[in-house]
């Protein structure tokens, strides 16, 4: 499988660069590990944010809300860079515009997923995108790998951590495998009547 690293849009680089260079944003409270940083803060590992929500919503139909960077601090002398913290870009009428920061086990766990997601490359030809699936009514995000000529009979999710009961995080699933697994999982126990 081939990775193919998505390039976000030019207008939604300039806006996390922007709020990287903002006071008002580096006071939320996701942004503490941002604050006065010993190296430099670069954007990196864009990931186009995709929301599938609703009952028996179809994953090719989940709609593009934005991007999400992985922050990367440099340290300020030699050794490896560590990730900081995320930044989510949404999509309005007007263009991107930066909307938060985010921290917490999703970072350390995207970067798992893309680690996994790389190795997988490694031992298969098939070419795939790496996104983000927010799965809202699910209480789950997962990396997905989309091949983008086959289409979703042939793409993956990778269930981030904290996944949801009964969801092994960092299992890669058949994307139809989790989705039927989540739909299961959610669906409302049948009501009995006369039973006192």
């Amino acid at each position: 499988m081939t990775l193919q690293t998505p390039q976000p849009p030019a207008a939604a680089l300039r806006a996390v660069l922007s709020a990287l260079d903002s006071e008002a944003a580096l006071r939320q409270p996701a942004a503490r590990a941002l604050r006065g940083a010993a190296g430099p803060l670069l954007p990196a590992h864009p990931l186009a944010v995709h929301v599938l929500d609703g009952p028996g919503a179809e994953l090719f139909s989940a709609p593009r809300t934005g991007w999400r960077f992985l922050i990367e601090q440099s340290p300020a002398g030699p050794g490896p860079t560590a990730i900081a913290a995320a930044a989510e870009v949404v999509e309005t009428p007007g263009g991107y515009a930066f909307s938060h920061f985010t921290a917490g086990p999703y970072l350390d766990s995207t970067v798992r997923a893309l680690r996994q997601a790389w190795q997988l490359a490694q031992s298969s030809r098939a070419r795939h995108l790496p996104r983000l699936l927010s799965m809202p009514g699910h209480y789950a995000t997962a990396l997905w790998l989309h091949h983008p000529e086959v289409g979703p009979a042939t793409d993956l999710l990778i269930p981030l951590s904290p996944a949801p009961l009964g969801i092994t995080a960092h299992r890669v699933y058949p994307a139809a495998d989790l989705l039927a697994l989540l739909e299961r999982s959610t669906a409302p126990a049948p009501m009995v009547l006369g039973v006192s």
